[in-house]
């Protein structure tokens, strides 16, 4: 089954970093990604821009409207993602705990949803 890891970290405490701590967790983000792409659990694994590049787009009453930024009141900004494959999710949220970002922030585990398969 597949399962969706979002990372969540206030921006600000990544962004006070120094480009060693930066690096090194890049690098252990590395590995990780490396490690579960030769087991075959990872399907693909995406950082993001910085969160000031972000726009929320809504449609209300057949009007488009875009808002730069995030909508959501948060301390936390989502900073990237990973589409794995586990068994179950004990198994999603064992390989979530190894993901470094978890360490900064949270990392939330959803089973993905195929709608094509759902509608076929």
């Amino acid at each position: 089954m597949k399962y969706v890891c979002l990372f969540y970290a206030d921006e600000a405490r990544v962004l006070a970093m120094s480009q060693a701590e930066v690096d090194a967790l890049i690098d252990e983000t590395t590995a990780l990604e490396e490690d579960l792409r030769a087991s075959g659990q990872l399907v693909v694994g995406q950082a993001l821009e910085q969160v000031e590049s972000a726009v929320t787009v809504r449609v209300r009453d057949g009007r488009l409207s875009a808002t730069d930024g995030p909508f959501a009141e948060t301390n936390e900004q989502l900073g990237g993602f990973m589409l794995i494959e586990a068994r179950d999710l004990d198994e999603a949220i064992q390989i979530a705990g190894r993901i470094p970002s978890a360490r900064l922030g949270s990392i939330e585990v959803r089973p993905a949803f195929d709608l094509m398969r759902e509608h076929s």
